[in-house]
């Protein structure tokens, strides 16, 4: 029996066709550089990115209908699980939101307290972007030092509301507590520690060649598109448009810190690396100003049908005991109304729409999330790029999914 190659395969005839470049990737959710449930439809050409398209994921947490269901300070709880890796940014803006309906004056050590443990935060959700971002690209030692930092900051956390990624730090009115003694010399020592670490970073990264190779004219959007499609943040700074909320439209006393904007005109991933991390110098600066401003003083509005009083008080007078049965159990009315308030979250603009019909729970509360807006703008940073660098780009945006797919 003959076993020469005509034999076995009589039936197979030779096409004159160019090979496939074209095809569609299904990117994430289970990749590890998608992050969350994000998952991105890729049109590739050969290696280069001719088409992105972002599919936000599966969450459907419902956050914003469980506030109609819930009374005003019971929401808080649910800001916490929002971006996560900023909850104290979330707690800050939903109850400034009510505070504005309400008319509140906030004591000025609640606001000291309030810009003191916003801007610890900042710096750890940027410690959570540097390390992840890094980690993305390849560079690992980065991501145990920036978590090291992060594991300091979310200790005070823990120290001044008792836990550590969902505080419920604040409260419409004030704080949950003061701060506990020993506190302020926590912040020093973690003050006094951290421009050797940011010293560190910008060592290993800046000068670094393969860092620069990875980052530089890739993801790039103009300062025009950027303020077109809505993005906000260090994101927005990176194209070169110098705004800040803190800045041009202060709250919570910012006005009288003393901070500088980082802006750069790149437009890439490497701009976006540039101004976060000369923002981690400026919320060091702030914390250290904080902490000079920390009088002492009242944490809580001068408010007794709205803010929980003092267990002492409730001790020694009927009223205040009354007051705080009414406040648990039933809740307190909030003018009939709507408000926008927004903050200059750690991503970008964090703002809050609140309605209320009068009663205890809000007719209707909707977040402008800065991650969902920042991510829309990925498509157009993507396409004309190789797909290597797409991880590069999506860690720039620094999203958090539990923002997006609320």
């Amino acid at each position: 029996m003959s076993t020469a190659v005509e034999t076995v395969l009589p039936d197979i005839e030779a096409v004159d066709q160019p090979l496939e470049t074209e095809m569609t990737l299904s990117m994430g959710p289970q990749h590890p550089s998608t992050h969350g449930v994000l998952r991105l439809d890729l049109r590739l050409d050969g290696e280069l990115v001719t088409k992105a398209i972002p599919d936000i994921g599966y969450l459907h947490t419902g956050m914003e209908k469980l506030f109609e269901y819930k009374k005003y300070q019971q929401g808080i709880v649910i800001t916490d699980r929002m971006d996560y890796l900023n909850p104290l940014g979330n707690n800050l803006a939903y109850v400034m939101a009510a505070e504005k309906l309400l008319q509140l004056e906030i004591p000025e050590r609640a606001q000291v307290v309030r810009v003191l443990m916003c801007e610890l935060q900042r710096i750890a959700s940027h410690m959570v972007w540097l390390g992840t971002h890094c980690l993305d690209i390849g560079a690992m030692s980065v991501f145990f030092y920036c978590f090291r930092q992060r594991e300091k900051i979310l200790n005070l956390i823990e120290a001044a509301s008792g836990g550590r990624m969902t505080p419920s730090y604040f409260r419409i009115g004030g704080l949950m507590m003061d701060l506990p003694a020993g506190f302020d010399r926590r912040v020093n020592q973690f003050l006094d520690d951290f421009p050797e670490a940011l010293s560190t970073f910008d060592t290993l990264l800046t000068g670094n060649r393969i860092w620069q190779s990875r980052t530089k004219d890739i993801g790039y959007i103009s300062k025009e598109d950027a303020i077109s499609w809505g993005v906000t943040g260090p994101c927005l700074r990176a194209s070169g448009v110098e705004l800040d909320l803190r800045r041009h439209n202060p709250y919570t006393g910012y006005e009288i810190y003393d901070f500088d904007i980082p802006v750069e005109t790149g437009g890439d991933v490497w701009a976006r690396y540039l101004v976060r991390l000369r923002e981690l110098t400026e919320s060091y600066k702030i914390v250290r100003q904080a902490m000079e401003r920390l009088k002492p003083g009242p944490i809580k509005a001068d408010a007794p049908k709205v803010v929980l009083p003092d267990r002492d008080d409730m001790r020694k007078h009927m009223d205040s005991l009354i007051h705080h049965f009414l406040i648990v159990a039933e809740g307190f009315n909030v003018p009939p109304g709507e408000v926008y308030h927004a903050i200059e979250a750690s991503k970008g603009e964090l703002g809050v729409y609140m309605r209320s019909n009068g009663g205890p729970k809000p007719d209707r509360v909707h977040f402008r999330g800065p991650s969902f807006v920042n991510l829309s703008a990925l498509p157009l940073m993507c396409e004309g790029e190789m797909i290597a660098d797409v991880v590069a780009i999506i860690g720039s945006l620094d999203i958090v999914l539990g923002e997006i797919d609320r």
